[in-house]
């Protein structure tokens, strides 16, 4: 949106004092584009947040102007006023993400006042959230798994354990916490509940691959290809987030099961 005497310039490029610069206006309330005839289940409202049950395979924003087919385009045309609560315009008041194959409750802020208040809590661990997910095997008892989570040096899709004991920050990775407990078997499967203790990219899948056991349908980090569930779709659902709402306090909201997961499982 930026042209130095008509043209896009090039990254570093000196820019004289005889250039002329000009910059196109940009309306930033409508990045993220309504669109009402996406399917939105709401598990939760009150005047500070919105939390909604992500369908897997949908992702959670668009990525570039005009994409019309993300959650949150569902979620600005139900609450236009989302739309301009967050630091990015494409993200609107989302507070936290979702893998695109994953599904479950999604929490959105409706302010920018909670939106602060609840990307601060995050942050600080002090939003609690509990996922299901079958994975390959048999896990049969409560673990922790305490790695760091890194960018896979030549693959940009994927993220890899770290190594702690390197200089290099990028291959050191973030620091990372997963607690996983099993519910019951299910034939050659192992039905979890699981709890990130923190936020990195990937990080049940990654954490869960590095026990051996990675996710029914998620082929990125080896685990077993279902043709059962669409593809991109991995059996990993976020079933409940519980947090304190600035507008009505502590608040448990719980997203059902879809259709696809429990038809697998069945």
């Amino acid at each position: 949106m930026v042209r130095i005497n008509g043209r896009r310039s090039k990254k570093s490029e000196i820019v004289g004092a005889e250039d002329r610069v000009e910059v196109a206006q940009t309306n930033r309330r409508a990045a993220i584009e309504p669109n009402a005839d996406l399917t939105l289940e709401v598990i939760h409202e009150d005047a500070s947040v919105v939390v909604v049950n992500k369908p897997g395979g949908m992702p959670c924003h668009p990525l570039n102007a005009g994409e019309r087919d993300t959650v949150m385009n569902a979620v600005v045309a139900r609450f236009p006023e989302i739309a301009t609560v967050g630091e990015k315009p494409l993200e609107g008041g989302l507070v936290h993400r979702l893998d695109n194959g994953t599904s479950g409750a999604l929490l959105i802020a409706r302010n920018r006042g909670a939106f602060e208040k609840l990307r601060d809590a995050i942050r600080a661990g002090k939003i609690a959230r509990r996922y299901e997910a079958l994975v390959a095997g048999a896990l049969e008892r409560k673990t922790e798994i305490d790695a760091p989570i890194a960018h896979h040096a030549k693959n940009a899709r994927k993220m890899v354990a770290g190594d702690p004991s390197s200089a290099n920050p990028k291959r050191a990775g973030r620091a990372a916490i997963t607690l996983a407990e099993p519910i019951r078997r299910v034939g050659e499967f192992t039905l979890l509940s699981v709890a990130p203790k923190t936020g990195s990219r990937h990080q049940i899948r990654v954490h869960l691959a590095s026990l051996g056991h990675p996710l029914v349908g998620d082929t990125l980090y080896g685990g077993p290809a279902s043709e059962t569930l669409a593809h991109g779709r991995f059996w990993l659902h976020l079933c409940d987030i519980a947090f304190d709402s600035p507008a009505v306090g502590h608040v448990k909201a719980t997203a059902p099961l879809p259709p696809d997961l429990k038809k697998l499982i069945d």
